[in-house]
């Protein structure tokens, strides 16, 4: 029987336990270890948002290294941070190749120039011997015209066999005349074919030739206005995945075509960019003051103003976390002079205050089941209690379903019992903040 009431006592334990993870809003009782609360107050909400940003330009232009083919070997780049002028070159790519073909190209093009030179002489010299052969033919079907009209004129001296032979000399002479002008035409265009197969060389020399000089002009990457070089990571291998530092490009290093290479920045002005959680773009609006200090100027505190929020938000990539972000941009005044694209720095804005609003510290708020909930007092344990939150900030909750003097629990009580159980003790209310 004591066995039996033994099983029995442990089968229902274990109910119990399993009833109480299966219910999440069952109290939870606290007799020993003490947990920290806080009571709902009401009154004005202080609002401050703190993140960080980075300085960036108002205006920057990407230089790319140039679709030519193949891979391209950086000859000379300017180093990150350095001043440049409107058509300085910034990063020059190796011209061996595109050299040679450059000469290659111009060699050619005076090739085909004396070709079609010594062409166009040929044909000249060609035509008039063409016209003294045609003249010369002419003049022999004229006089074979003139022995035949004799026949007949002076029939009576001319015998029947020399007249039949002056009609075989014109036929003949006619013949004659009427293959030269034939083959007159066929040279003419055979030699305007051979004409235009020397032109269209010339002008594959002349593409060629001009392809390889824009090649040569393309990669000399000019700055297009006055600002900073800023080279980009060579990170052609995908080092940054694994967590490797990956040195910017230099001089010798290889880069595909269309890939970044550097940046120019123009220093007409510049603009913190940063990034806040969905909770706090409720607080923040263009023209609110905020306050920049930047991390490499240690000591420097400018002032700012929001220019824009973001109306849509954006999620990492790659991370677990599933909070919105949205990016915000401040204009910095005062003291931008020693200021350069890069620095990072920390955002401090001040926003309105949320009036006669009930609010609780902002660990009090937990979440269970998929909902927000806070522990409640009741007596000697806490009971967790969904409610609904109008208002997050970076240390409170506004709460619109607790009444004033509510007292909750800061910490979970449940990780506390658990703790409990394993030999911490009980878990007690503590003192109300």
């Amino acid at each position: 029987k004591r066995i039996g009431w033994s099983i029995g006592a442990i089968i229902a334990g274990a109910l119990v336990i399993a009833g109480l993870s299966i219910v999440p809003m069952q109290g939870v009782q606290t007799d020993g270890t003490r947990v920290p609360t806080a009571r709902v107050v009401e009154g004005d909400v202080p609002v401050v948002v703190h993140t960080t940003g980075e300085l960036r330009p108002v205006r920057a232009v990407g230089l790319v290294a140039p679709a030519i083919g193949g891979p391209l070997q950086i000859l000379n780049i300017m180093a990150t941070g350095t001043p440049v002028k409107e058509g300085d070159v910034v990063v020059e790519f190796d011209l061996s190749e595109q050299e040679e073909r450059l000469a290659q190209a111009k060699s050619e093009l005076a090739q085909a120039e004396q070709e079609i030179t010594k062409l166009r002489a040929d044909i000249v010299v060609q035509r008039a011997q063409e016209q003294v052969t045609l003249l010369t033919a002419r003049f022999d079907v004229r006089r074979a015209q003139l022995d035949v009209q004799a026949n007949t004129e002076a029939s009576d001296l001319v015998s029947v066999i020399d007249a039949k032979k002056n009609v075989l000399i014109l036929e003949e002479a006619k013949g004659r005349l009427a293959q030269l002008e034939s083959d007159l035409k066929s040279r003419e265009a055979t030699d305007r074919a051979s004409m235009a197969v020397l032109e269209e060389k010339r002008n594959k020399a002349r593409l060629l030739m001009e392809t390889a000089q824009r090649n040569i002009d393309t990669m000399r990457i000019r700055a297009p206005f006055d600002g900073l070089v800023a080279v980009k990571d060579n990170d052609s291998v995908g080092a940054a995945w694994t967590g490797m530092v990956v040195p910017e490009y230099r001089a010798g290093d290889t880069v595909f075509p269309g890939r970044p290479v550097a940046e120019v920045l123009h220093e007409s002005g510049l603009e913190l960019v940063a990034k806040v959680t969905e909770y706090d773009r409720a607080h923040l609006n263009a023209g609110q003051k905020a306050e920049v200090a930047i991390h490499a100027v240690q000591g420097a505190t400018l002032p700012a103003t929001i220019k824009a929020v973001a109306g849509a938000s954006r999620r990492e990539i790659f991370g677990w976390d599933s909070t919105r972000l949205f990016d915000v941009s401040f204009q910095v005044t005062g003291g931008t002079a020693n200021l350069r694209p890069g620095l990072t720095s920390h955002v401090r804005v001040t926003g309105d205050p949320i009036k006669n609003a009930r609010y609780l510290p902002r660990q009090a708020l937990f979440q269970q089941d998929g909902k927000p909930v806070v522990f409640v007092r009741r007596g000697g344990s806490f009971e967790p209690r969904e409610v609904k939150v109008s208002h997050r900030t970076e240390t409170h909750i506004v709460v619109t379903d607790l009444p004033t003097g509510t007292e909750v629990a800061l910490r979970n009580p449940l990780s506390e019992e658990r703790k409990g159980s394993g030999g911490a003790g009980p878990v007690k209310p503590g003192a109300g903040a």
